[in-house]
């Protein structure tokens, strides 16, 4: 298949591999005949880790939206301690 590397071929043609991923999609480097790593672009990289939502939309849609928090802080003064 175009997108499997073998290790030492991924090792000896790295700048290929970085290559295919960058033009191609993600590229899978084996070891030993087994699925070992997959080499991606930084595009798909951040496509992964990018949050499906924003913290206002996921505070909005949790379960304690629609509860009654008492947010007020106390006036107390905190107490003292050594060091």
């Amino acid at each position: 298949m175009e997108n499997y590397w073998q290790l030492q071929d991924a090792k000896s043609r790295f700048s290929s591999l970085v290559d295919r991923a960058q033009h191609n999609g993600p590229q899978v480097v084996t070891k030993h005949g087994k699925d070992a790593v997959v080499v991606l672009s930084i595009d798909e990289y951040k496509k992964l880790i990018k949050p499906k939502t924003n913290l206002v939309k996921f505070f909005q849609s949790s379960p304690l939206a629609k509860e009654d928090l008492d947010l007020a802080r106390s006036k107390e003064v905190p107490r003292g301690i050594e060091l």
